[in-house]
């Protein structure tokens, strides 16, 4: 999970978290309450094609994956912001000191951090395993320092930490019809998918700050260097390389969405709105002939609203499914 370099929305935009969804998560006490609207605003500020999806979840849903995805945003917003004022050991210090503190925040059962103290309440009340937070911190340390990744296989151990972990604390939030270790491998392949997606699109991005999330292998495959794309020239061989990537994400996609079908119908259409919005980076990458050197490519306001309104339907009719919360 990284920064993007784009224009945040304006947070009126999107309406505080609701009493009713606040009273009916069971979330009581204002420090608390207060948490999770924190955590909210983040999702709202830095994940703008999630947090429409999550509104398709019900209300006693969405605060949690406020809490989940805020955390993520926090540290990722954190590990930027440092980047001007300190060292990289420094940063990486404070990175430390900060995932340390909240572990033992977990184990205590609280916390006196703004954000910190609604995600606590959220692991600890669907009992999320502390492997998974682990996992996310250590990958934000790799961004303090890891520039560049040589193997496919060497890129997806920060993608499992990043991005994939994300998927596997929904879970249990998901509510799967199925025991965990079936679900589980759909949800980790969700976050992969995500997380590639936004690689492709932020190549450009990326550069500008350093980094390069395409494998070394895979480039040199097409002939291409990290020098070579810091030209900025989308030729040949920088052409045949995207789609290559596009093609392999697209793959993930698949094997992700197969396991929609395993969730509660009444998560289905956040998930399923989710992977037409993020799948549908991939399509404009195409449709703009792969230009992500020199711009940001972008599902469109009209795109995003034609597929999250046939989700409402299908979200309003799973919550009268026998069963439902």
């Amino acid at each position: 999970m990284r920064r993007s370099t784009r224009p945040r929305p304006d947070l009126r935009d999107f309406p505080p978290v609701s009493n009713k969804e606040l009273d009916a998560a069971g979330i009581t006490g204002p420090e608390l309450r207060a948490s999770y609207e924190a955590c909210r605003r983040l999702n709202a500020s830095h994940g703008k094609t999630y947090y429409l999806a999550t509104l398709l979840l019900p209300a006693w849903k969405r605060p949690y994956v406020h809490a989940l995805y805020g955390f993520a945003r926090y540290a990722d917003e954190i590990v930027d912001d440092l980047a001007s004022t300190l060292t990289e050991q420094e940063k990486a210090d404070w990175l430390v000191g900060w995932g340390e503190q909240f572990l033992k925040d977990v184990e205590a059962g609280g916390s006196d951090h703004e954000i910190s103290r609604a995600v606590v309440d959220t692991v600890r009340r669907w009992d999320i395993p502390m492997d998974y937070v682990e996992a996310f911190l250590t990958s934000m340390r790799m961004d303090l320092t890891v520039t560049e990744y040589a193997t496919y296989d060497d890129l997806m151990v920060y993608v499992y930490g990043s991005a994939a972990v994300i998927g596997l604390e929904m879970v249990p939030v998901l509510e799967p019809l199925v025991p965990r270790e079936i679900a589980d491998p759909y949800a980790s392949d969700l976050g992969i998918a995500f997380q590639l997606s936004n690689f492709l699109r932020d190549v450009g991005e990326d550069l500008r700050r350093g980094r390069v999330y395409l494998p070394m292998e895979d480039l040199a495959v097409f002939g291409v260097t990290r020098e070579h794309l810091e030209h900025g020239v989308v030729d040949g061989p920088v052409r045949r390389l995207l789609a290559f990537e596009v093609a392999r994400t697209r793959e993930i996609y698949r094997s992700a969405s197969s396991g929609v079908r395993l969730l509660h119908p009444t998560s289905r259409p956040c998930i399923e709105t989710a992977l037409a919005l993020y799948g549908g980076i991939l399509d404009e990458i195409e449709k703009a002939d792969y230009q992500v050197l020199g711009q940001r490519v972008s599902v469109g306001r009209t795109k995003r609203a034609a597929v999250a309104l046939p989700g409402l339907g299908r979200a309003w009719a799973a919550r009268h499914w026998p069963g439902h919360h």
